[in-house]
């Protein structure tokens, strides 16, 4: 059965993370996604190569999509997206603000040309205020909205960023929801839109309450938090002394025992237990007692609860300790506990959970050869979803879409020659 998105064609102009991600997810819902690129590659393609013009990071977000290459500087290389734009749904852009309109391939030619069209622009920062003229990356993003200081990592008191970039991708993911919902609208309506992604927006949402401020609740601390840090800077402190003041003002609650990763005899184990109801079944599953539970007085905020936390860590730390992984899994699904084991990312791929769940796909490269996948992540059970394929080596598509649009053999080896493509 086609994918939901079937029949629906993607012109994308994107590189490196999001702008990719997102298109990738639209040709996992059926989409015909094609590619285009500098006739050199983007740059994702060329960072850390493994063999000539593939990298492993291009490779896990353009399955499933069509590749060209064009110069679009040239007017040779516009003129093929004027002629494949009245067949279009889609376009996706992710570049500068200033780029796109030079290139030709601004929301407001494009539309001109296609008025039901669909133009997703994403930016780092916005089309508008102080900041919109900058380029920017997951890293600065992460900076900028307190991404990175969420985990609080460091390396000689200098802040180190996220290993995974949750700007980038959460705003692929938006990419690809917004395109679904405006052309869920031009069903309707018959009229295409412009769509405007941030990698700023995403960050502060996927943040939910630690981006909010309740009036009646936060004004004291949070202004608290502000002085502090505005202190901390004229006295040129560094970011862990930053990182102290703020947990002062600030403390983490203490029921954060019932939600993290305990050492057992030979591994780890994670629990996850957020409501009263689970945390009393941990409590009887290792048979111990937490008084705070049930306790309508109990204020996570006081010294005195920071202390019995503490100690009552340490004791079901060492409790921990006393059996495997195994055995502790084998109790916690006994007594409806919510546990599960630890693992590194490598140890995943042939995972009987996740096989089960067909979240693990094979292709074959044309390059590379063969590529095990992460599947699509969610199915639907009328219009299935599947990675339509592997990703394109550097300009694979060319003759193909080429000639589809009416150029000949002699026209296309003229296009190359002339380094309008690869």
């Amino acid at each position: 059965m086609p994918g939901p998105l079937a029949g629906i064609r993607v012109l994308e102009f994107t590189e490196i993370i999001a702008g990719p991600f997102g298109g990738m997810l639209l040709a996992q819902m059926g989409a015909e996604v094609i590619k285009v690129e500098p006739p050199a590659g983007e740059p994702w393609r060329l960072i850390a190569q493994f063999i000539p013009t593939e990298s492993r990071s291009f490779i896990s977000l353009n399955h499933g999509k069509k590749g060209i290459t064009l110069d679009l500087t040239t007017p040779e290389g516009q003129e093929v997206v004027r002629k494949l734009l009245p067949d279009m749904d889609v376009v996706l852009v992710n570049y500068r603000p200033d780029v796109a309109k030079k290139l030709g391939i601004d929301y407001e030619t494009l539309s001109n040309m296609n008025p039901r069209l669909i133009y997703c622009d994403n930016t780092a920062f916005g089309r508008k205020g102080p900041q919109a003229h900058r380029p920017g990356y997951d890293l600065i993003v992460q900076g900028l909205t307190g991404l990175m200081a969420l985990e609080g990592k460091s390396h000689n008191a200098v802040p180190v960023m996220n290993a995974l970039p949750a700007a980038d991708i959460s705003t692929g993911i938006m990419m690809a929801w917004s395109v679904s919902a405006a052309l869920f609208h031009r069903e309707r309506s018959g009229k295409g839109q412009k769509i405007e992604t941030t990698l700023l927006g995403s960050a502060l949402t996927i943040q939910t309450s630690g981006f909010q401020l309740i009036e009646s609740a936060d004004l004291e601390w949070k202004q608290a938090v502000l002085d502090r840090l505005k202190q901390a800077r004229a006295d040129g402190e560094d970011y862990d002394k930053q990182k102290e003041a703020r947990l002062a003002i600030r403390p983490l609650r203490a029921v954060a025992m019932y939600y993290r990763a305990y050492r057992t005899k030979d591994h780890y184990v994670v629990i996850g237990c957020l409501s009263v109801a689970l945390r009393q079944k941990l409590c009887d599953a290792m048979g111990f007692e937490d008084t705070r539970i049930g306790d309508p007085q109990y204020d996570p905020t006081q010294p005195e609860a920071l202390k019995y936390a503490r100690a009552l860590v340490k004791k079901v730390e060492g409790m921990f300790r006393k059996k495997t992984t195994e055995e502790w899994l084998k109790l916690f699904d006994e007594k409806g506990v919510p546990a599960g084991p630890f693992n590194f990312i490598e140890e995943l791929m042939d995972n009987e959970q996740v096989l089960a769940n067909d979240l693990q796909v094979t292709v074959e490269h044309s390059m590379a050869g063969t590529v095990h996948t992460a599947g699509p992540p969610f199915q639907m059970s009328e219009t299935p979803l599947a990675v339509q394929g592997p990703s394109p080596a550097l300009g694979e598509h060319n003759e193909e879409v080429l000639s589809s649009l009416g150029y000949s053999a002699a026209d296309i080896e003229a296009l190359r020659e002339s380094g309008v493509i690869c």
